[in-house]
């Protein structure tokens, strides 16, 4: 009797759930305000890092910026103090655990805790993975996966002791479906997307901590250089051509000040992840073949080799 009356509810949750999202959908959410909250980005100093750094000083929110670039950040929190918002600087190896949780410590005693945490750094070798030096494999998995729980760690208690916070999963869409011959992004990203999902699953089985929000942000390739070269079926790049960063910020922070759970940019990102989960694998394959997504890469990663020599810049 019992589970047909939690049968009963979870469906009334479901169609409550449906419903509340299509309303979302179709009209322009309420968004709350961040004036005055305390606001960390990684990789800060450049590409999407520095344009979500200047949205959220337009909407009030004091900044400490972290990038592994100390002049790249010194110029994100120029521009950030010209617009009247206190920005504190820190130069940061998102590599080193010890280097996260000495600086998080630092943070605490200079300037405060920490109530908003926005994961957006990350990396990617541009070699082909036999081709690839191991330590560059490594770094991609360091930076982009394994740092977010070295950050939550150090960022998290603080936000339960309060039960307010909002913490943000700079992802991508290539963690929720993937292509050739970036295995250690891919990797790296699917893992940041079941670290984010799992996090969320944990903070929303506590009592007691539903001031606690998270925002997982998807998106397609940003037109920012990190993967220049990489191109899809010619006649299709039209219709799913790299995001503009400023258009792709802006909806994410659509999505984080609306706390929506996830975010994919562009909406048609959905169609891909819905087919791989429903799809049959051979479906998928001569899909991204008709697309050019199954050598999409490839343009990049000759990009990159003729752009560093061989030798791939560290972050």
């Amino acid at each position: 009797m019992i589970i047909i009356i939690d049968l009963i509810l979870m469906l009334i949750d479901l169609t409550y759930s449906i419903i509340s999202a299509i309303i979302r959908t179709l009209l322009r959410p309420r968004l709350k305000s961040v004036d005055g909250e305390l606001c960390l980005i990684t990789g800060a100093g450049g590409g999407l890092g520095r344009l979500f750094a200047l949205e959220f000083a337009k909407e009030g929110a004091e900044l400490v910026l972290w990038d592994c670039n100390t002049e790249a950040n010194e110029l994100t929190a120029k521009l950030v103090r010209e617009k009247g918002v206190k920005a504190h600087t820190y130069t940061v190896d998102l590599s080193r655990r010890d280097n996260i949780y000495q600086t998080a410590e630092l943070v605490r005693k200079e300037v405060g805790d920490v109530t908003m945490l926005v994961n957006n750094a990350g990396v990617v070798a541009g070699r082909r993975m036999l081709e690839c030096p191991d330590e560059l494999l490594e770094r991609t998995l360091l930076v982009n996966c394994h740092a977010l729980f070295w950050m939550t760690k150090a960022f998290l208690p603080h936000m339960k002791a309060r039960n307010h916070g909002h913490i943000v999963t700079v992802a991508s869409t290539l963690g929720l479906f993937s292509t050739a011959c970036v295995e250690d992004y891919c990797a790296s990203k699917f893992g940041a997307v079941g670290f984010h999902e799992s996090l969320t699953h944990s903070l929303l089985a506590e009592e007691g901590l539903d001031g606690i929000k998270t925002t997982l942000i998807c998106p397609y390739i940003v037109n920012t250089g990190m993967f220049a070269g990489c191109k899809i079926r010619e006649e299709l790049q039209g219709l799913i051509p790299p995001l503009d960063p400023l258009y792709c910020v802006q909806q994410s922070m659509n999505a984080i000040l609306s706390d929506q759970p996830m975010v994919c940019i562009p909406r048609v990102m959905y169609i891909a992840f819905l087919s791989r989960a429903l799809l049959p694998w051979d479906a998928n394959v001569a899909t991204y073949r008709f697309m050019g997504g199954d050598k999409c890469m490839y343009s990049f990663i000759k990009t990159k080799e003729q752009n560093t020599n061989g030798h791939v810049k560290p972050c």
